[in-house]
């Protein structure tokens, strides 16, 4: 069983503190493909938060991603 180490509330202050910030992220996109993608922290929401790619693709994740690891920042 795998350990919690930080709660939601850790997790949005981590994020929120990354705002505006270029970030590396490993998202796990299912069946097997992880997508890694350079972008930026665009938005801070109380539920989400959106980043903007590269490619000027605007993507939007749950702080919920993030705590079950479906999103890795680095």
């Amino acid at each position: 069983m795998r350990k919690i180490i930080y709660g939601l509330d850790d997790i949005k202050v981590k994020i929120q503190n990354m705002k505006g910030q270029n970030v590396q992220m490993q998202i796990n996109r299912g069946r097997k493909r992880i997508e890694s993608v350079s972008a930026t922290i665009k938005d801070v929401y109380p539920s989400v938060f959106t980043i903007k790619t590269e490619d000027e693709k605007l993507q939007t994740f749950s702080y919920f991603d993030v705590l079950c690891g479906n999103v890795v920042l680095e």
